[in-house]
């Protein structure tokens, strides 16, 4: 994506880093992407001596299968990649068209985990005259395994170059009004093709384990304020939009409300309509594309809950069930 720039003056560049992702569906691209993943200190904070026998010994001789065939439901055929991959680059495009007339800026994107990889794109930015990065990690809310640990890639990938770039990482933007803005609109645009207006709106976000939150990660104050300035922005109560938590992975507590559990009851009390919005999703991926659009769907649906079809977005994803 960055090309040289032979005129000699100093080039700064902008690096996207989004979570990652497997390189392909089956057995040992899973088991690759998922090891690295889940051997991360940052992510599973278990030491390895307790971890390690689970990892090796059941999750990673399951969870391959079991993930693959969930990527396979939403895996883009054309371009033989996960959507994450294929939507964090067509942002970096557009970000790096947005700067086409900025001859001293040059933009690229890696991923935390997978390919391409951080100090991959570090490489092309320094290669392409970039003697000072600007590191944007997409993540709307701060957490320590999201946030802390694409900074933890980005400065180890540093450690092992003689000439470093001078570098800064972005901060967190859960609170910025065109973050804001943008979740507003795009909420405003699905909700207005709608033939039925949803009785509630869930925000649902990626949990953390609860012990995190605990311990001192702020992401789940981040979320509230998100869904707080959301309201606000909207002009809604706090019945209209709520805010839930999905994907929890072992069997420890993790931050509550469950997603999967709220629609159900939702739908148990008799909400017969609701629309999901992933306000901590850059992109949409796994989690939205399978988990809320067809798990969480069919929870909802086995519950009572009525559904005659669902609107896809990327960035602001909202999952609409009239």
């Amino acid at each position: 994506m960055v090309e040289k720039d032979n005129s000699g003056k100093p080039r700064t560049g902008v690096l996207l880093v989004n979570l990652g992702t497997p390189d392909g569906t089956d057995f040992w691209p899973m088991w690759r992407y998922l090891r690295e993943f889940l051997s991360d200190p940052r992510v599973i904070e278990l030491s390895r001596a307790i971890w390690y026998p689970i990892l090796y010994g059941f999750v990673l001789t399951t969870r391959p299968q079991q993930s693959g065939a969930k990527y396979r439901k939403i895996w883009n055929r054309d371009r033989d990649e996960s959507p994450l991959r294929t939507i964090t680059r067509a942002q970096a495009e557009r970000l790096a068209k947005i700067f086409a007339g900025e001859p001293d800026i040059a933009v690229e994107w890696g991923m935390r985990y997978g390919n391409p990889s951080t100090a991959s794109a570090i490489d092309r930015l320094t290669q392409a005259g970039c003697d000072r990065i600007v590191m944007l990690p997409l993540y709307p809310q701060y957490s320590a395994t999201t946030t802390a640990t694409a900074n933890d890639k980005f400065f180890r990938a540093l450690m092992k170059m003689r000439r470093m770039p001078a570098v800064r990482s972005v901060p967190p933007y859960y609170g910025e009004p065109v973050y804001i803005e943008a979740l507003a609109a795009s909420i405003d645009k699905h909700l207005a093709g709608l033939d039925v207006r949803p009785e509630i709106v869930v925000a649902s976000y990626h949990g953390i384990p609860r012990a995190y939150f605990e311990r001192g990660d702020p992401y789940r104050d981040h979320c509230l304020e998100t869904t707080r300035l959301l309201r606000e922005r909207l002009g809604w109560d706090e019945e209209r939009l709520i805010t839930t938590f999905q994907s929890r992975f072992g069997r420890q507590e993790w931050l509550q409300p469950y997603t999967d559990k709220t629609v159900e009851k939702l739908a148990r009390d008799g909400v017969k309509s609701i629309a999901v919005v992933n306000p901590g999703f850059s992109a949409d991926c796994i989690e939205t594309l399978e988990e809320i659009d067809m798990e969480v769907r069919e929870t909802f649906r086995a519950a009572g809950g009525r559904i005659s079809s669902t609107s896809r977005a990327s960035t602001t994803a909202t999952k609409a069930w009239p």
